[in-house]
């Protein structure tokens, strides 16, 4: 029955005379989303945008795709007819008696929204006129407008778009329209809700990924990939960075103190990922860290940590607990791909004991004996997209 897909924007509104960049953008997402779809136009017309498509029956997984696309706030199951009354009026009696076919209910009640003006007849006396062919042919039901337990939209346009329902969907800003940044996706739980949670403020995110091989599987590769996969429904295309870091692990064990191990890795990490996007025209880093939930996370850890580079770095989930973080893990599909149980990169190499109040000049005192640069073009020599 549905043929098209009305979408309400959310906070594009806003945008004033950037507007038209952002819908641009939004557009884009949509079409990379769909992709896989036979026949879809995506448009704009009289302030809205529209998703049509000439086989139905891939409606449902439209609806599905659509509802994770960040910029975008409310979808709408529509049918596009001509702007003829008679035909609007059939089309919303053939919606009406759909519904009754699906659901019980009572009452209901006709909205009609003129945003062509050109059309003769005004939107109260249309919302009447369907209303009282829907009553004659439907003798069980009342009108309710106050109270309905369904609602008819009808939106005349250049084209009419009859609908009933209004799905809630991701909101936020389209991906592009704040910026490009790297996200740091260990494997975990965390850090892929991360991602998920800064895109949807409109930033462009590739991941840069670190392992050991051998002492890190190629199946955990495969949890990686497949995590990255996940938030493309959501963030759009990711290039995921592949980096070894098994010599920067194999120097710290041997030239530093076990308990420094964490801090001192995380540091290189960090000015290996500052390398990566500053080469690839990306401006800030994205962790998963949550304040004080491992050793690394604590608020003295973070500061030697990040002492180390000058790029900023996102953490959304910082004053977030574990059980708030998996269950929006749960809810964008992650979770399960998350506790697969192959180890990364950090927990191959941890110390027993591992410090949670590092001091800087200690740490500092320990990378004089590494050759840093060297450790760093090592392991960016060892870079796979993934």
């Amino acid at each position: 029955m549905y043929n098209i897909v009305a979408v309400s924007f959310g906070e594009i509104f806003l945008k004033g005379k950037n507007r038209g960049s952002f819908e641009h953008k939004l557009i884009e997402q949509v079409k990379f989303a769909l992709k896989e779809f036979k026949d879809i136009v995506v448009y704009k017309e009289l302030g809205k945008m529209f998703i049509e498509t000439s086989h139905e029956e891939d409606m449902d997984s439209i609806l599905e795709k659509t509802r994770k696309i960040f910029g975008i706030v409310a979808i709408s199951p529509s049918i596009k007819t001509e702007t003829d009354p008679e035909t609007m009026t059939l089309k919303a009696i053939e919606l009406f008696k759909y519904l009754k076919d699906t659901r019980d209910f009572k009452t209901f009640k006709i909205n009609t929204k003129r945003g062509d003006k050109k059309f003769p007849i005004g939107s109260m006396d249309f919302s009447a006129a369907v209303g009282g062919r829907i009553l004659e042919q439907f003798p069980d039901v009342t009108v309710d407008v106050h109270n309905p337990e369904v609602e008819i939209n009808i939106d005349i346009k250049k084209h009419c778009f009859i609908s009933s329902e209004k799905i809630k969907t991701a909101g936020g800003l389209p991906i592009g329209s704040s910026g490009r940044a790297l996200l740091l996706l260990s494997g975990g739980i965390d850090s892929p809700v991360a991602g998920h949670m800064i895109a949807k403020r409109g930033v462009e995110i590739n991941a840069l990924y670190f392992h050991t091989y051998p002492f890190t599987s190629e199946r955990a590769n495969e949890k990686v990939k497949h995590l990255k996969e996940i938030l493309e429904e959501y963030c759009g295309n990711i290039k995921l960075y592949s980096i070894n870091i098994l010599e920067v692990h194999k120097a710290i064990k041997e030239f530093c103190r076990e308990e420094e191990t964490t801090i001192l890795a995380r540091r290189f990490m960090m000015r290996i990922a500052e390398r990566i996007a500053s080469n690839n025209n990306m401006d800030m880093l994205i962790t998963g860290e949550s304040l004080g939930q491992v050793a690394s996370q604590t608020m003295k850890s973070m500061a030697v940590i990040e002492e180390a580079i000058n790029m900023p770095i996102l953490k959304p989930l910082i004053g977030m607990d574990k059980t708030e973080i998996m269950e929006r893990a749960r809810e964008i599909n992650t979770f399960e791909t998350s506790i697969l149980p192959y180890d990364d990169c950090c927990s191959v190499f941890a110390p027993k004991h591992p410090l949670i109040n590092p001091k800087l000049e200690s740490i500092k005192n320990s990378e004089s004996k590494l050759d840093i640069e060297q450790l760093i073009e090592t392991a960016i020599s060892t870079i796979e997209i993934l």
